[in-house]
């Protein structure tokens, strides 16, 4: 099975100080802002690509991670993950240098050694793993919670 994904983006102006809208076929993300001061001043009145990368890749490690517990015969009761783009300085441009991925999960029968595997497994498996292989530094902090 493969589908297409669709996203676009409209801008209007100059790279400095120009303004775009990110918006997703799905509607999710609808006309959503975003700038130079979002992506690099910490503006929160609007997104920037390496946020929206970081939830992509943590929604495809966790259903990667639902999938390998299934595959195992468990289900999770939680998991909760969190992702860290870093955008670094590159010579004249930028380049993402590291991803710090972070998963929670209670999965009742799981123990500690088989929830490491399972959770690394998913990392190494997960699409957008795959895709973001040229990231120098993608790491997986798994913390299984009872």
């Amino acid at each position: 099975m493969a589908a297409d994904k669709h996203a676009s983006v409209h801008w209007e102006g100059a790279g400095k100080t120009g303004k775009g809208l990110i918006s997703t076929e799905t509607g999710a993300i609808k006309d959503y802002p975003y700038g130079f001061a979002s992506r690099f001043e910490d503006d929160k009145r609007g997104t920037n690509p390496e946020e929206i990368l970081g939830a992509a890749h943590a929604g495809c490690l966790t259903m990667a991670f639902a999938f390998a517990l299934e595959g195992a015969g468990l289900t999770a009761t939680s998991i909760d993950t969190k992702a860290a783009v870093r955008l670094a300085k590159d010579g004249p441009g930028f380049k993402i240098d590291r991803i710090q991925l972070e998963l929670e999960a209670v999965v009742p029968g799981l123990d500690e050694a088989k929830f490491q595997e399972l959770a690394a497994g998913a990392k190494a498996g997960c699409p957008l793993s795959k895709a973001l292989a040229s990231v120098p530094e993608i790491t997986l902090k798994a913390t299984l919670k009872s």
